[in-house]
């Protein structure tokens, strides 16, 4: 069983100021190198947490300031964690401030002394569509981004990463920090300051809503999909479906998941909504619904998919060839489905919340 327990290692500092990696003081026999990993006795599919946690902050004196052309997110199009920071990159209008390279969709091995199938750069900017080499290190892999950053790190190799390219090392892989700093830590050169899609006033509102939505969608899809037995499967679709109905019945009433504007939990829930139909129903048996038979929620999807920057985020193409041919387990022989190639441009309702 997974303990979420850390305790702080020291991988960089000076008297004054210290850079903390949390590295899990307990965990399976052999670590859980990938989600493929993650499960438990029962079957059940268990997410360990995120280890590299510092912040950047709009004080100059901080060990990590906000500073324009310092850092760079390293990211995958495919995955729904990475995607989320890459919106706010987009919306809020730091992809002039801040660099990011997406890796190649589907798992390679990473190195050839083992057997660890994770995240590649490409070998050249030409060699796969979106998806470039490492501008920064020549890192063949996400692995060799954390070895270089952690000589004892033992977790995972997961994207986002937010790289620091004056001290060389990794600021932060919660995707859920990131975007925190991503909306308020770099307004004084973020193109689009007014925009905040975590408001004091909502804040409240939006951590409810962010912990049922990620228990039963985010993270329940991947409940439904990683489960290894039929009863921790079953009852991870019967709480994603449960979700899935509460939001398609608040999505009946107002614009937005958390009222009459866009929020932090707009992006979280997007991230896996359109990915619903194309994926999840299919690879993760999450067939019971699809996201086209929820009228409020697929026209939704789309009122956010085209929301200025949004669509730049999604990589339709990306995200199906990581899916079918990134997981043996579940696709052994890697066939890609064709359909339903759903076109979230096309015109929505949404407007009629509008004031």
């Amino acid at each position: 069983m997974i303990s979420l327990f850390h305790k702080p290692i020291l991988v960089f500092g000076t008297k004054k100021q210290q850079l903390i990696q949390q590295v899990p003081s307990k965990h399976f026999i052999q670590m859980a190198r990938s989600s493929l990993d993650e499960m438990s006795d029962s079957g059940a599919f268990i997410r360990t947490a995120s280890t590299f946690r510092n912040i950047i902050s709009r004080d100059p004196s901080s060990l990590f300031p906000a500073e324009a052309g310092r850092y760079h997110l390293y990211i995958s199009y495919a995955c729904p964690w990475a995607s989320r920071c890459l919106s706010y990159l987009k919306i809020k209008g730091l992809d002039k401030v801040i660099s990011f390279t997406s890796v190649k969709p589907k798992w390679e091995r990473t190195k050839e002394t083992d057997e660890h199938m994770g995240w590649i750069f490409p070998a050249s900017n030409t060699e796969e569509p979106g998806a470039e080499s490492d501008p920064l290190n020549g890192a063949k892999s996400i692995r060799e981004l954390y070895e270089l950053a952690s000589t004892n790190y033992s977790g995972k190799y997961t994207v986002p990463v937010l790289w620091d390219k004056k001290l060389k090392t990794i600021v932060n892989n919660e995707s859920s920090e990131i975007i925190r700093m991503f909306n308020t830590e770099f307004n004084d050169i973020a193109e689009n300051t007014d925009l905040d899609l975590y408001p004091p006033h909502l804040q409240a509102q939006i951590d409810a809503t962010n912990e049922w939505i990620y228990n039963g969608i985010n993270n329940g899809v991947y409940k439904c999909g990683f489960a290894k037995k039929q009863g921790p499967y079953e009852e991870a679709v019967k709480q994603l479906y449960e979700a899935l109905d509460k939001c398609e019945a608040i999505l009946g009433r107002q614009r937005y998941i958390c009222g009459s504007m866009l929020s932090e939990a707009d992006i979280r829930l997007f991230v896996t909504l359109i990915r619903f139909d194309e994926v999840y129903v299919v690879h993760f048996k999450c067939n019971k619904k699809q996201l086209r038979e929820y009228p409020n929620l697929f026209n939704y999807t789309k009122d956010i998919f085209q929301i200025p920057g949004m669509s730049s985020s999604v990589n339709m193409e990306h995200i199906k060839r990581h899916y079918y041919g990134s997981h043996p387990s579940i696709n052994p022989f890697g066939i890609i489905p064709l359909g339903p190639d759903i076109d979230y441009s096309s015109p929505h309702d949404r407007e009629r919340f509008s004031t």
